[in-house]
This record gives structure tokens, sequence and C-alpha cells, in this order.
């Protein structure tokens, strides 16, 4: 008996070492790689061993791997980065986007649209983020970075967030600092006085983190002069969310609606570094700003959905519908996938992200191209029709496959949840 298993292992025991020494652990086969920081675009295989982008080559042996995904006829990307969301989701009813009930958690909402790593606009501030920190970023299985409101007390709404004895620039950046790991950038929005001190606090406050600072710009009457704001208190690098809204009464938009066309000073802010984001919206983004801009050769550097609870339900809906409808507006797939990766990645001095590079993280998505009969509406009610929007097949998070629509890999999960 003895000798049969000694001569059972000796058969045995090259096929199990061979098993273990499989160098990938996935290999994506026969995608359209498109991955603009690295000017891949074309079909290629892409394989992850330990979570980091192992190889990317024209045909790797799928033999080399233990699951083996089918992306043929689809397009292969680094995972999506969402740089305007609210997911400082809590219990607090009156508390809006700061652990309170219009943001979301992000695990349920961004991973079947393949975003790997979202940041949270402005929803804590230096007071709050330790519970935002607890009770999101540290249980959440999609990346979850942060713009840290000038406010210290977040985004509650109403007369705390006009509260200018809240808005210290020397505490909102050492807190910046302290959580450097996660924080990205000073967030300043929601001001209703007709004046710059939350955006002249802010910039402050980024200066001395040397951090971006994102605005959300508007709200006042009279309105501020979008000119002064472009084109002389925000520094390259800072970032003009909210690009294509139209609310006219208490924020000055980027193309004259009496004649539809572009500002010249918005081209000329574009040119010395300020960063335009589309952050859709429950109401900012209107096809009367879009179009024109799209004409006259301006689109947006990074394209972001400002998702929450509202904004979800309306014509935004997720970041691939976004995404699909600048195809529409005129920009080709890889600039709309470049904005949606790597100069999100840059724009958040986060330049490990947003890329396929070997040794990457693995952040992957993989998208199709549906074909169909797709109504585009805006908050107004124009309408775009489209045969063909994007669609998300898969995302893996950090070499781990988290969403798979179609069990395109080989052999499927045995998922016990």
């Amino acid at each position: 008996m003895r000798k049969f298993y000694i001569l059972l292992v000796t058969i045995l025991l090259p096929f199990v070492l061979f098993a273990q020494s499989k160098p990938y652990n996935i290999i994506i086969k026969g995608g359209h790689v498109i991955d603009p920081k690295n000017n891949i675009n074309s079909v290629m295989d892409v394989a992850i061993a330990d979570g980091k982008i192992a190889r990317i080559a024209v045909n790797i042996d799928a033999a080399q791997s233990t699951h083996i995904v089918n992306a043929k006829g689809m397009y292969v990307t680094p995972g999506l980065i969402d740089i305007h969301g609210h997911v400082f989701a809590g219990t607090e009813p009156d508390h809006m986007y700061s652990n309170g009930f219009n943001s979301i958690m992000p695990d349920g909402f961004y991973q079947r649209v393949g975003v790997t790593t979202v940041v949270d606009a402005g929803g804590s501030g230096w007071r709050d983020f330790p519970t935002f920190k607890k009770n999101v970023i540290d249980n959440s299985q999609t990346r979850v970075l942060a713009f840290l409101n000038i406010v210290g007390n977040g985004m509650r709404g109403g007369i705390i967030e006009q509260n200018v004895t809240d808005m210290d620039p020397e505490i909102a950046a050492k807190a910046a600092l302290r959580y450097k790991d996660h924080v990205v950038g000073i967030k300043v929005a929601h001001f209703t006085s007709p004046d710059f001190t939350n955006v002249d606090r802010g910039v402050a406050a980024g200066k001395l983190a040397n951090m971006p600072v994102m605005i959300d710009f508007g709200g006042t009457v009279p309105r501020l002069s979008l000119n002064d704001l472009l084109m002389k208190r925000l520094r390259p690098g800072d970032i003009f969310t909210h690009t294509f809204g139209e609310l006219l009464d208490t924020k000055e938009a980027i193309v004259d609606t009496a004649r539809q066309e572009l500002k010249p000073f918005v081209m000329a802010a574009q040119k010395r570094g300020v960063i335009f984001d589309v952050g859709y919206g429950g109401s900012s983004f209107r096809y009367s700003q879009a179009i024109p801009a799209a004409k006259a050769g301006f689109h947006p550097n990074t394209i972001s959905t400002d998702l929450h609870i509202s904004s979800m339900k309306g014509s935004m809906k997720d970041m691939l519908l976004v995404m699909s409808k600048f195809l529409k507006i005129g920009m080709n797939l890889q600039e709309v996938i470049n904005a949606s990766t790597w100069a999100p990645a840059k724009a958040i001095k986060r330049q490990e992200l947003g890329h396929l590079s070997v040794g990457a993280i693995a952040d992957v998505a993989i998208l199709n191209m549906r074909k169909g009969n797709f109504g585009f509406y805006d908050m107004a009610g124009y309408k775009m029709e489209s045969d063909e929007k994007l669609e998300c097949e898969m995302t893996i998070f950090g070499g781990k496959i988290v969403y798979d629509l179609n069990g395109i890999v080989n052999p499927l999960p045995n998922n016990k949840n």
C-alpha cells in the first residue's frame, strides 16, 4: 500500500506543482484595450498577478492563468475614476451629504458601472472626516478618497454652510495633511453671499496643503464674475466642477445663451491649467451649454457624476451614461476614457491609478458598447437620440473580480455569499 501511495504522489505531484505555479491569477483575453496614459488602443491580452498588472501583450497563453476572462468584442480600460460623488452616507436625516440620507454607499452603485475609485466631493469637513473614514472609507471595497470641505462641519446644508467662521484655511489644511492618504484636496460649495470669501479661503487651504481645490461656483444674487474666478482666483490644477450647468439667476454660465457661443476666457482658463470637470448632478448639466461648447472645440478635462440619491434618479443615472452622452456630443472613445481614468488620476495627484502599466494596481473595467435606441435627455427636457451606450461587463478591483454581469470568467468563482 505504501508503494502505491508513493507511486500516486510521484504521478500527481508534477500536476499539482504545475497548477500552483501558474504565473497569473487572471488573463483578460481578446479585448480592445484603451489605456490613454500608455497610448494603447488595440486588441491585446491583459494578465493580472497578485493584485497588479503583470503583462500586456497581443497573445498571452491562457494555460498560464487560473482564470480566463473572455473580453472579445469588448473594451478593456483602467478602472474608472469619478472625482465628484457623494458617498458620506449615514443616518442623520438633516445632514444632507454629510453622514446623511442624500449620499449613497459606494459599493452598491459604483462597482456595477466600472468605477473603482470615487472621490467624495466635500461631504465631510475637518470636524466629521474621522466619522466618514471610520464608517465609509475603511469599510468600502471601492476606493474612496475625499475633497475636504472648507466648512468644518461639512456639507450639511442651510446655514451651516454659510458660516464663514467655520471656514478656517489653516485647520482645513492641517486636517487634509493629517489624512493625506485619503484626502486629495479642498472643496468649496453652496455659498450664497455675493462675495468670494469661501473661494479665497478654500484656495488658501489648498496652497497650505499643496492640494487642488474643487469649486462648486454660483448660488449668489447678484451673480459673481466667472472670468474673475477662472482667470484671477483659481490656480493651475484647481478644478471647476458643474462646468455645463445653466442656473442663470445665480451662476454665470460658460456659454453666452443669447449668442450660443462659448465665452473666450473659458478656453483661456483651460489653457492656463484650470481643470474643467463635468459634475453632472441633478441640475448641473444642460445640452444648451455642452453642445455649443463642443462645437467651439471645448471638452471637459474630467468626466464625473455628482452621484447622489436624487441625481441618480434624474437624467444623470450613472458614470457610464454620462460618458455615453459625451460620446454623442462629439468626444471620441479614447478621449472619453481618458477623461474618466488617467486625467482624473492626474487631477487628484494619484498617478498610481488610472492606467494599466505593468506593476500598476489591477483596477480594470471591461465595457460593452450596447446597440439599440436610447434617449439621452437633460434636466430641461432636451433629448438626443443615440444608437449606442456604454455598459459594464466586469469590474476588477485590486486584482479581484467584484462585478461580472454575464459570467465572462472561466471558471466561475464559487461564491458563497
